[in-house]
């Protein structure tokens, strides 16, 4: 099937106005998740009972889903973007208060709800919602000084916040709470207020620390680890060394038979020993790619509130593979945060796929409404007096 530029159906339109190369990286970045997928699941699936490709056969139908969700979000224009953000938003906020009030609780934590004997992490979803709606409302603060945009967002984010510590989930209270920031500082909001910001986010942390004992003993394993307490991260980071730049190769790791989370939290260890540091860099440079180019595509978009929420996605987007490797190579603590597309998860690749369809969707190229207008058939009295002629 050929698609020509006189065909002016949807699906043309969006072929000619889509960014093919952020397109093919995130596709890339799917099959990616599907090799390694192979390498990170059966040793888990085995060790947790299953059948050795359960988790593989579950990463093949959600990132099926993934690709879907992406392609179908990114048909749609800004105002539906808009519209669908908000809806999501109002699903998952519910969901975050049905979590709190009969989630079921995992190692002393409430995220997940119990629908029809599947799981769901409403967390995840209202992220990129969050991007979407707070990037609006910043652009409509510096728009529209009648409007309370600024009481708003942050009657948002303490919202959101305050029902993700409620879980408690500390390590996406930080994502969201960095985002927004990102997006304060980017719609041009005085400098003063971001380091009062900043100063209530340390205290937040503080708080965190001293309020909730698994943040407190994550922290305190990271700064000062006895011996064999920080083991997930100690064998982790000893990946890296025992894979070299080229790796064991495929299926020759150990880690995974070791780590209970090699298929999630821990998969980039798993890549580092069969695959290779030389693996993780190519990874690692696919996922800057994604982002670096979504951030381009945003400095053309004159629309500040396309552009703020295609940087908001593009942050929330990195942000998370970036808290996932560090915590892999020994830079942050644990935090039991995916890698978008490569982890296994149901909830994170639907999440994730719908964040980067509203990207891709937002980024597609629109003509310049200002350079289209046509110009006035009739000259006005006060345009012919300007011009120095006088009109009887």
């Amino acid at each position: 099937m050929r698609i020509s530029r006189t065909d002016r159906s949807r699906l043309s339109e969006w072929w000619f106005t889509v960014d093919h190369m952020l397109l093919v990286a995130i596709l890339a970045l799917v099959a990616a998740g599907l090799v390694l997928s192979l390498a990170a699941s059966p040793a888990v699936a085995i060790k947790k009972g299953f059948s050795t490709f359960h988790f593989v056969e579950r990463h093949v139908l959600f990132s099926a889903l993934g690709v879907a969700v992406v392609l179908a979000v990114s048909l749609l224009d800004p105002k539906d973007v808009r519209r669908l953000a908000l809806g999501v938003f109002v699903a998952a906020f519910a969901g975050l208060v049905a979590v709190y009030l009969t989630g079921r609780e995992i190692n002393g934590a409430r995220r997940w709800l119990d629908l029809g004997g599947h799981s769901l992490q409403p967390s995840e979803f209202i992220k990129p919602a969050f991007a979407v709606l707070m990037a609006w409302i910043f652009a409509e603060a510096q728009a529209r000084r009648d409007m309370p945009a600024m009481s708003m967002a942050i009657g948002g984010l303490v919202v959101v916040a305050g029902l993700l510590v409620m879980q408690p989930d500390i390590g996406q209270t930080l994502l969201v709470t960095a985002v927004w920031g990102a997006l304060y500082v980017l719609s041009g909001q005085p400098l003063a207020g971001a380091a009062l910001l900043t100063a209530l986010g340390v205290l937040g942390a503080v708080a965190a620390y001293l309020s909730f004992p698994h943040v407190q003993a994550r922290v305190d394993r990271y700064f000062a680890p006895a011996s064999g307490e920080n083991g997930q991260i100690e064998r982790a980071m000893q990946s890296f060394a025992e894979g070299g730049f080229l790796g064991r190769g495929p299926g020759e790791g150990t880690i995974k038979s070791v780590l209970p989370d090699a298929h999630t939290d821990f998969i980039f260890a798993v890549v580092a020993e069969e695959y290779g540091v030389l693996a993780c860099l190519a990874l690692l440079m696919l996922f800057g790619f994604i982002v670096l180019r979504a951030l381009h595509l945003a400095a053309r978009e004159l629309d500040a509130a396309i552009r703020l929420a295609i940087q908001g996605l593009a942050l929330l987007f990195g942000l998370q593979a970036l808290i996932n490797m560090g915590v892999n190579v020994g830079l942050l603590p644990a935090k039991g945060m995916t890698l978008p597309f490569i982890s296994a998860g149901g909830s994170s690749t639907l999440a994730v796929s719908l964040t980067l369809g509203m990207m891709v969707a937002l980024a597609r190229r629109r003509p310049d409404h200002q350079r289209l207008k046509k110009p006035r058939l009739s000259v006005s009295i006060d345009d012919l007096e300007r011009g120095g002629r006088k009109v009887p």
